[in-house]
């Protein structure tokens, strides 16, 4: 991911003169573009754009952008949201138990694949501890007392606010959220789970998956939203079983799909390719 650019996304009404309308304005003010991709969704009739302009001699700044950018924006009806690639977002990642989503995010934190600050790691169980403290995060365990999710969920946000939180990411995070938490941080959570869903719901997916002598399993990374498991999907993987693997080696195999789809998912949000669109996304890769 560039460090010296602005990365600009924009979702609107498709109709003519949106390409060009962007192009003349960023070079109106000096601004060199390094990467443009876009989309039209024919059945929306939406279109999608991201573009990536270099700082350097740009002549527009963060106070002096929104201003300007404004009237056009307005034309269009745009949404859209500018990121300035010299900023580091900040994760917190959710875990209970399962560690091997928590420890590969970390290795590629460590060996910088993932530009970005994780300042801390939050849990209902203490079992990780000892391994974001390897990793330098502090770790903190916020347990259901008395089945009360609720006060969990405000020590949650107040967590979020206090450590200034771009991103959660639930790595094996084995609890649902309220809507009123996932509220707070629209298209800013990212959940992982396995691609049985919803053939094989509930526990031990598979025991239940080899039971039924499947030939594929995989992974889904998406958004969080009020429905389990149901929110805009950002990235899948397969990989393919046979009547020799065993439970076990579903499970391996099975996890390692969770580790890439989950990194996979997190770098595309931290370098701002994506774009949501109702129930689906849109990703620039």
């Amino acid at each position: 991911m560039r460090t010296d650019t602005v990365r600009l996304l924009i979702s609107c009404p498709d109709t003519r003169g949106i390409i060009a309308a962007v192009s003349s304005f960023i070079a109106l003010h000096s601004g060199n573009i390094v990467e443009l991709d876009q989309h039209t969704d024919d059945s929306s009739d939406r279109f999608f754009m991201r573009v990536e302009i270099e700082t350097a001699g740009f002549g527009l700044s963060r106070e002096t952008f929104a201003p300007a950018w404004g009237p056009l924006a307005q034309r269009f009806g745009m949404e859209w949201r500018i990121a300035w690639g010299e900023d580091l977002k900040r994760i917190a990642l959710f875990v209970s138990k399962e560690s091997h989503c928590l420890h590969d995010l970390l290795l590629r934190w460590k060996s910088q694949e993932l530009r970005a600050q994780i300042p801390l790691v939050v849990s209902n169980h203490p079992d990780l501890s000892e391994a974001a403290a390897g990793a330098g995060v502090r770790f903190v365990h916020l347990e259901i007392q008395g089945g009360d999710r609720a006060a969990q969920e405000d020590r949650i946000a107040a967590l979020m606010h206090e450590h200034r939180v771009d991103l959660l990411v639930l790595a094996r995070y084995m609890q649902v959220l309220s809507p009123a938490l996932v509220a707070r941080f629209p298209q800013r959570i990212i959940n992982i789970h396995h691609s049985f869903l919803p053939a094989f719901a509930g526990p031990k997916p598979y025991h239940q998956a080899f039971d039924r002598g499947v030939k594929i399993i995989g992974a889904t990374s998406h958004y969080v939203t009020d429905v389990l498991d149901d929110g805009p999907i950002i990235a899948q993987q397969t990989a393919a079983v046979g009547h020799r693997d065993s439970v076990q080696d579903l499970i391996r195999k099975g996890r390692d799909l969770e580790r890439v789809v989950l990194a996979q998912a997190v770098r595309l949000h931290l370098d701002d390719k994506i774009l949501v669109g109702g129930q689906r996304t849109v990703v620039f890769e």
